[in-house]
């Protein structure tokens, strides 16, 4: 059958176990769904993630606390990764049929003095740190001079992103987004091909009381070709982008888009979309269980927050009607039982609903996240590309 709407929810950095070429990234061992069952030791309750089949598509080693069910009301599976990086940019991209082949820049050990020079010069400030720092530290350790000096906190992590912290009453929001829209014209291509400029404004008066701020803004490099999205509004469809999904696509092939500021916040977006009247696919990105429990290796509060999502996630389930189909999925892993702070190359979870569903079954492992968005293009019978297998006419 052909669904009316469909809705995807991106659960950021949610993988569900290290990928077949984890051992290309060190990241043998990543886990992210099975640590945090690890350490909550039976009490991770995701009820209604739990009978759409989180479990089933690992049957033989469930995620602990998420049972594995006999008649799961979705379907369920895993998909893989084929692009070369396990950045959000790339998985997103994959998703909607537009893997990254080409490696992005990494600066593992800061960034090279002449892009350095070339920020100042614009900003007309001084750069400090530039190099790896996990987020909520840099602003903990430089913030305090950075609000007495007006530096700029330039600083990178293990994925292709070039990062700029500074606090809202010492650089203004619009001049922050200024300088990062410079620092994106003059990194798009080689020698440095950064996959996303981020600013990162925060507040408070200390750095024991320093908090970033939801007026991030990930500034990412313009899609190098047509993806689904841009595929589905060219046939006239809406396309209702949800927290950074326009960010990441840079606002192609978007037909609404809205800035979100937590997870609670993109579903409550979500769930006010499934009561409108609209014809085509409404996309979700839910950023907080990575920047705030993955990237800080924080398993206890990403398992409240999965516990949230799903809670949230009943609500949403309650209101689909017949002629809706729900993808949920993730961009990578990021494994807060794991070393290090960065992603990890991981599956990521499908799971597959809709209320006129007679039963759920697996759909086994998927070769490429693009078979989400070729699943997509094929419900609205849109014309895609070869990179991703429909499952649509798996679905009964």
């Amino acid at each position: 059958m052909a669904f009316k709407r469909v809705f995807g929810i991106v659960i950021d950095s949610v993988g569900i176990g290290e990928a077949s070429d984890a051992n290309k990234f060190d990241d043998v061992g990543a886990d992210t769904l099975g640590h945090i069952g690890e350490f909550y030791k039976g009490k991770l309750s995701l009820p209604n993630m739990e009978k759409l089949g989180l479990s089933n598509i690992r049957p033989d080693n469930p995620i602990e606390g998420v049972a594995v069910v006999d008649q799961p009301i979705g379907y369920f599976g895993k998909m893989h990764e084929i692009s070369v990086g396990k950045d959000s940019m790339d998985g997103h991209w994959e998703m909607m049929g537009l893997p990254v082949t080409e490696p992005l820049g990494f600066f593992p050990h800061g960034f090279p003095a002449e892009l350095i020079e070339k920020i100042e010069q614009f900003s007309g400030r001084h750069v400090i740190v530039n190099k790896p720092y996990s987020g909520t530290d840099v602003i903990h350790d430089y913030g305090e001079h950075q609000m007495a000096t007006g530096d700029l906190i330039v600083y990178t992590s293990g994925d292709s992103v070039l990062q700029i912290a500074a606090h809202e009453d010492v650089i203004p929001l619009e001049e922050l987004y200024k300088i990062c829209e410079y620092a994106r014209s003059i990194t798009i291509d080689k020698p440095y091909r950064i996959g996303r400029i981020i600013a990162r404004p925060y507040v408070g008066p200390d750095k024991d009381h320093f908090t970033r701020t939801s007026n991030r803004h990930d500034f990412a490099l313009e899609p190098t070709g047509e993806t689904d999205l841009d595929r589905l509004k060219a046939a006239g469809l809406d396309v209702l982008a949800v927290g950074k999904i326009n960010d990441i696509f840079s606002g192609h092939g978007i037909t609404e888009g809205v800035h979100t500021t937590s997870n609670e916040d993109g579903m409550n977006h979500t769930i006010a979309n499934a009561q409108k009247d609209f014809k085509g696919f409404s996309f979700t990105n839910l950023v907080d269980f990575d920047a705030m429990y993955g990237h800080r290796r924080n398993p206890e509060g990403y398992g409240q927050a999965l516990m949230a999502f799903d809670k949230q996630l009943g609500d949403l389930l309650a209101i689909l009607q017949d002629d809706d189909l729900l993808i949920i999925t993730a961009d990578h892993g990021n494994d807060p039982g794991f070393r290090g702070t960065d992603h990890t190359r991981e599956y990521v979870p499908l799971l597959v609903y809709s209320p006129s569903f007679e039963v759920g079954e697996s759909l086994g492992i998927r070769r490429t996240y693009g078979d989400f968005g070729a699943t997509v293009l094929d419900n609205f019978n849109v014309s895609g590309n070869t990179v991703g297998t429909s499952f649509l006419s798996e679905l009964k």
